[in-house]
């Protein structure tokens, strides 16, 4: 982003504004908060660039605030948030102004999409007809990295992170990587360490080598199964992540057209690309990020 974009985030649940607000300035926004409708109406005199605000609050509600906000600073798009079982009210607030509106729990990704998408909306440029892969790509610097030298236990204790350490609400989810990306010590692209690695790391090389057409049919016995998972993990822990990474991620620029990313993914059975500008790694872009804009684009295209 050239210039920071600032988001007011409104909300009554504590934990859920103050853990957006950290997110959110990872990525590279500027947070103001507001607890209630009447406070959201006095910090409406800062200017934020968009409004992302819960329809469910004590005091002056979410529809009621929009309406106010829509009467003082119309040209501020806002994004509601609505529970389970809310969707007259999402309805009401589209019809009242709302620029779009989110269920919840909301995964943090889609609510940044969905902000950069009304930035561009009410500052009346029109959008291309699909994003690039730059703007819905996760930056290199939120996407856990390893060197080569490190061992199989760093690498689960940091996958472990990407689950664990992602804050959550009832309101709001960030969502694990499940990789991590493996570098040399000049922060060059390496490999790739997944959850499947990781499972083929503790298989014996025998349960894969070619057996006798007669031993074809044995089955193996609980017996032969036992202990072996916890032994094997033992003995991985110890081991280089050299050792069993994947080959780095095939590439795409990032201002490839995102069906050019679809397209490579589908022919290539991979589920991430890694995100190049001028050859230098900038980033991530998962299946799950071009799933977000599919959603996108089809409540755009019914609504």
């Amino acid at each position: 982003m050239d210039k920071r974009i600032k988001v007011l985030m409104v909300d009554d649940e504590e934990q859920f504004r103050l853990t957006t607000k950290k997110i959110l300035e990872r990525r590279g926004f500027e947070t103001i908060l507001a607890d209630s409708g009447e406070e959201a109406i006095e910090k409406v005199k800062e200017n934020p660039d968009v409004i992302v605000l819960d329809v469910k609050m004590p005091g002056m509600d979410g529809l009621q605030a929009l309406q106010e906000i829509n009467t003082l600073q119309p040209q501020i798009p806002v994004i509601m948030l609505t529970g389970h079982g809310s969707e007259p009210s999402a309805k009401q607030a589209l019809h009242q102004g709302a620029f779009d509106y989110l269920n919840k729990p909301c995964d943090i990704d889609l609510l940044a999409s969905k902000i950069m998408d009304a930035v561009k909306h009410f500052k009346g440029k029109v959008p291309p007809e699909e994003k690039t892969v730059r703007e819905v790509m996760i930056p290199k610097e939120e996407y856990t990295t390893l060197t080569t030298e490190g061992t199989i236990k760093d690498a689960i204790d940091e996958l472990k992170k990407s689950f664990t350490a992602k804050i959550s609400t009832s309101r709001l989810m960030e969502t694990g990587h499940r990789s991590i990306l493996i570098v040399d010590k000049e922060g060059r692209l390496q490999g790739i360490l997944t959850i499947v690695d990781l499972l083929k790391g503790i298989m014996p090389p025998y349960l894969f080598a070619p057996k006798p057409s007669m031993a074809d049919t044995i089955q193996y016995s609980p017996m032969f199964w036992k202990g072996m998972f916890s032994r094997n993990i033992h003995e991985l822990g110890k081991r280089k992540i050299k050792e069993i990474m994947s080959p780095a991620p095939l590439t795409i620029a990032d201002n490839a057209n995102l069906m050019e990313a679809a397209y490579t993914m589908v022919k290539n059975q991979v589920r991430r690309l890694a995100v190049t500008r001028e050859g230098e790694l900038v980033g991530v872009v998962r299946e799950q990020d071009l799933f977000f804009e599919m959603e996108t684009v089809l409540r755009e295209t019914f609504e």
